[in-house]
């Protein structure tokens, strides 16, 4: 694959990304708006801790995956790994989380989980043609 057609395939991955981050962003920032302090009021307190803190930890993994920041690949994938465990498990256990929203996120994470390695060399490459280590092309041993 040429340079010009790979960044071009990493850029709509990390679009990828960054989109199903700020989706959950929206769907907690909306839950919030509708049920305000008592959003998540029929779950148990970790439950709601747990699903407040992606209100705050989406739109970071969006910004860190927007400056290209390696971070934001590791937090990414933490969030939606802890995220479809939460979910699942309250699926299973208590209810009130959708199948369809479930399926989802877990579809989300298989994406993620499959992507990370191509956007984590991704991002190194960049740096370093920043910073000029990497010309148009790989640097050969002289």
């Amino acid at each position: 694959m040429t340079r010009p057609t790979a960044d071009r395939v990493h850029l709509v991955i990390l679009v990828i990304w960054i989109a199903g981050f700020l989706s959950g962003t929206a769907s907690h920032v909306l839950d919030l708006i509708a049920g305000g302090a008592d959003t998540y009021g029929e779950f148990p307190t970790a439950l709601r801790v747990f699903w407040l803190s992606l209100t705050v930890l989406d739109p970071l993994t969006a910004l860190l995956l927007l400056l290209r920041k390696r971070a934001g690949i590791i937090l990414g994938l933490i969030v939606i790994l802890a995220d479809i465990a939460v979910n699942w498990t309250v699926f299973f256990t208590i209810g009130g989380n959708p199948l369809f929203g479930v399926v989802n996120q877990t579809l989300f994470a298989v994406f993620l989980l499959a992507t990370a390695p191509a956007l984590w060399r991704w991002f190194r490459s960049a740096k370093s043609r920043a910073v000029g280590h990497c010309g148009s092309g790989p640097r050969l041993a002289r």
